[in-house]
């Protein structure tokens, strides 16, 4: 039989980051969370919860935890119809769904899904911010239900409805250019021009080089973890960097930003990847991500 109670200490734990906060969002002591989580590794012989602070769930305490999660959405949708099965005592929480996207759809279209899904709905969201190409491990590794993801093919127990494209433009200030590419956007000027990087997996640059000129050029770059941050640098002058489409638009027709070619554009088709065990669940959260998607995104 699985012990719930010690599963959902676990799960607790790795929400609130702490026993005793856990213990209090359970309506029990202390003392007895730490028991059931102590019962509970030994009896599978493995540690669930790495201590510390925050406390987080090592990677067998992560399949507990998507468990519990899917588990409380079945609950969620029992209670609806069955709301005197509902224990008002201990374990009595809402279910938080965690789910993941890249930054720049977070910077751009994506809060309007979850800021209208959570007027409809119970759930509470733990929203997890990586590169497109990389947030489909989140859902290989069993870290999240659903993703917004580059990735077309579904992941193994997943099913995938395509979003639309997002554009990007190279851009910078009409100073930065003057000064950096004063006989054109060259191979010898993007060499040492410094660009803009989001983090060691962010591709956007080097691959916007290649479609401009058919080859890889390492080039110098800023280091710079924000979306809306690489528009302030850019209309700096800071660097050059590839920015969404909407978060640019008016500055490129006002002239505060220019391409560096103009009408080279680089376009990255998105996909919105959701865990079958989950889908129907959470069928009201695809709605809203598909809709706003496409309400911003360029066709698929």
């Amino acid at each position: 039989m699985i012990d719930y109670q010690s599963l959902r200490a676990v799960a607790a734990i790795v929400r609130t980051g702490s026993f005793e906060k856990a213990a209090k969002s359970l309506n029990v002591t202390p003392s007895a969370i730490s028991q059931r989580v102590k019962q509970l590794e030994e009896r599978l012989g493995v540690v669930l919860i790495e201590r510390g602070n925050p406390c987080t769930a090592t990677e067998r305490g992560e399949v507990l935890c998507r468990h519990m999660e899917q588990v409380g959405m079945l609950e969620q949708g029992l209670f609806e119809r069955l709301p005197s099965l509902r224990d008002n005592g201990e374990g009595s929480q809402s279910v938080t769904l965690h789910i993941a996207t890249n930054a720049d759809s977070l910077g751009t279209w994506f809060v309007d899904a979850m800021a209208r899904f959570t007027r409809l709905s119970p759930y509470l969201l733990n929203i997890a911010v990586d590169d497109q190409d990389h947030t489909a491990e989140w859902l290989q590794r069993g870290k999240v239900v659903a993703a917004v993801t580059s990735l077309e093919k579904p992941v193994p127990g997943c099913r995938s409805i395509p979003l639309g494209t997002l554009r990007y433009h190279a851009t910078a200030s009409p100073d930065f250019v003057a000064s950096h590419f004063p006989d054109g956007v060259t191979a010898a000027a993007i060499a040492n021009a410094p660009a803009l990087t989001f983090n060691q997996k962010d591709r956007l640059q080097s691959q916007w080089i290649r479609l401009a000129f058919g080859h890889d050029i390492a080039h110098p770059s800023h280091w710079l973890p924000s979306t809306h941050g690489f528009v302030d640098a850019s209309l700096s002058g800071m660097g050059w960097g590839m920015n969404p489409s909407q978060l640019v638009r008016e500055h490129l027709k006002s002239g505060r930003l220019v391409e560096l070619v103009p009408g080279l554009t680089l376009d990255t088709p998105l996909f919105w990847q959701v865990n079958r065990l989950a889908a129907d669940q959470l069928s009201t959260l695809t709605r809203e991500v598909v809709a706003a998607a496409r309400n911003s995104l360029l066709p698929a």
